[in-house]
């Protein structure tokens, strides 16, 4: 099989590709957008692509993507340990105060935002499209440059590692989604699973007082255990969200019907954006992905 994912190689989402799917082909893309569409055109059989971290929430891109512009259901996920570390060039001998420009990508510069201001107040800030382009182009440049991104890009791009675990949080993780074109829950036979998930769309008639709570009644009183819910404009117009909820377990001929029918009463619209059983990498295999071994 042929799986897309966020490109270069180097970066978080290709150690996801190697861990979920070690035996297929792999398939580079330089957005998240672009993973998507190879998946949607059947470029690819699966895309994996980040839709949350634990540090900075949800990235937006990806939600607003699935929700907007493509039909693709989430067949499955991963969270995986994020471990952040500062690279610089081979022949860098300074110190971190000498460190004129840091590059990553937008998502990894927030996660480390601390560290990067108690002990590098003055190093200026570039955002690039990916920690793999960041590792990439500080092999090319050299000088007092560092970039900021994980283990793999460092082996990949031939990197010294000058301080290692900069994030500002411990439990650093970030949820990948497995997209298929049909809809079709993945196992992973060689992860351990973590029980199953549905992901649902809700949108509201109007807003009224009291319009939340009826919506979250819905699942209550069925003792459906929700593990997260945010709202997203609709993108037509100020004031008019939707809110895209987790539910943690799998959809079934009962209970969810329910919900439906009791939110379509209420004028509510309701559309599922998958079920998917969930998987939790450890850091044992996290490893194992970035050795050189592995491959």
């Amino acid at each position: 099989m042929k799986v897309g994912y966020l490109g270069p190689k180097g970066t978080f989402t290709k150690m996801a590709v190697d861990a979920i799917f070690p035996n297929d082909e792999h398939v580079g893309y330089d957005t998240i957008p672009a993973s998507i569409d190879a998946v949607d055109k059947r470029e690819v059989d699966f895309g994996v692509v980040p839709i949350e971290n634990a540090i900075e929430g949800s990235v937006n891109l990806t939600l607003d993507y699935l929700i907007h512009q493509v039909q693709l259901p989430i067949v499955s996920e991963v969270a995986v340990p994020i471990k952040q570390h500062l690279f610089v060039h081979p022949t860098f001998n300074g110190k971190l105060t000498d460190i004129e420009v840091v590059y990553s990508h937008r998502q990894a510069i927030a996660q480390c935002h601390q560290f990067l201001y108690q002990n590098m107040p003055n190093a200026k800030i570039t955002y690039t499209d990916s920690t793999s382009y960041a590792a990439e182009f500080v092999r090319e440049v050299g000088g007092n440059v560092a970039a900021i991104g994980n283990e793999l890009a460092a082996r990949e791009f031939g990197l010294k590692t000058m301080e290692k675990a900069i994030h500002d949080y411990e439990n650093n993780y970030t949820r990948f989604v497995v997209l298929h074109k049909e809809n079709e829950p993945k196992t992973l036979s060689h992860l351990e699973d973590s029980g199953y998930k549905t992901t649902v769309l809700i949108t509201l008639p109007r807003d009224y007082a009291g319009a939340l709570h009826q919506v979250l009644s819905a699942f209550s009183w069925r003792r459906m255990n929700l593990s997260k819910i945010e709202s997203r404009p609709m993108k037509t117009g100020l004031g008019n969200y939707f809110f895209i909820i987790d539910v943690n377990q799998a959809y079934d001929d009962v209970l969810f019907p329910g919900v439906q029918a009791e939110l379509g009463a209420l004028g509510c619209k309701m559309k599922i954006l998958g079920t998917y059983p969930t998987y939790v990498l450890s850091e044992a295999e996290l490893e194992h992905v970035v050795t050189p071994e592995y491959k």
